[in-house]
């Protein structure tokens, strides 16, 4: 019996420590979305800003992984926003400690981009923005209000598999922030 409490203490003081350590995302924010017409392409740029936490992780050799995702979606009054277009980037970094190179690889699907820096804050610099994203062409949307909708999720490390069979309710994401551009009109009549 009392071996039985010291595990329920111990597992209780464990998935504290875990929640408190995962959970708080910090100063991370999202810069952004600024959105742009240009040749009737609907381009946007945004950037993150990380905290000073995930930033000293990732200066002492944890690969981080980052999904950026880029969706416009139409309002509507008494229907839910209706998704139109999307784009996603994963960015993946990695610190070596010993050779002082960082690694920085950026995927959207179809196209893999591997880059080497010398510098740490290049590597940054280079990872947290997203710019000029082709989205749509707003000749072929209908006329309506729209606004554009930035999510970036960073996944936790993978855990033991003896801890998620026994914590269940751990968050899957280390951080997961969104953030949406005023709205705007485009699109023609049909």
């Amino acid at each position: 019996m009392n071996g039985v409490i010291k595990l329920l203490t111990l597992t209780f003081s464990l998935v504290t420590f875990l929640l408190c350590s995962y959970a708080w995302s910090g100063a991370t924010e999202i810069i952004g979305p600024e959105i742009k017409v240009q040749d009737d392409q609907l381009r946007v740029t945004t950037s993150l800003s990380l905290n000073e936490k995930s930033l000293q992780e990732l200066r002492s050799g944890v690969t981080k992984e980052l999904k950026f995702t880029v969706d416009l979606f139409r309002v509507w009054k008494m229907w839910p926003d209706e998704f139109v277009a999307g784009k996603f980037f994963v960015r993946t970094l990695k610190s070596d400690l010993v050779t002082m190179a960082y690694k920085g690889t950026s995927s959207d699907g179809n196209t893999l981009v591997q880059k080497k820096f010398k510098a740490f804050e290049s590597m940054i610099q280079w990872a947290m923005l997203i710019n000029d994203v082709k989205l749509a062409n707003v000749r072929e949307l209908e006329q309506g209000i729209y606004f554009v909708r930035v999510t970036i999720e960073s996944k936790i490390r993978k855990l033991p598999p003896v801890i998620g069979y026994f914590m269940i309710f751990l968050p899957e994401n280390e951080f997961k922030i969104q953030k949406d551009s005023p709205f705007f009109s485009a699109g023609t009549r049909k």
